[in-house]
């Protein structure tokens, strides 16, 4: 096996999209349960960015390979 092929193979095993996925759709989640808890002003003002960083990340996720 080259030296490439190694390089490409451990390179696609981080880059896969299941996990990727998962985690934004995790952080989208984190972030509508910061939105909608009455406990902490804090929690709420970073809501928004929580939830648009776990779309942002979402919508780069997709391109990945399977």
């Amino acid at each position: 096996m080259s030296t490439s092929a190694i390089a490409k193979h451990g390179i696609s095993r981080w880059f896969r999209r299941g996990p990727w996925e998962a985690g934004a759709m995790t952080l989208i989640g984190g972030g509508i349960i910061m939105l909608v808890q009455p406990v902490s002003i804090d929690l709420y003002s970073y809501s928004f960015v929580t939830i648009l960083a776990g779309t942002v990340g979402y919508v780069i996720v997709s391109h990945f390979p399977e």
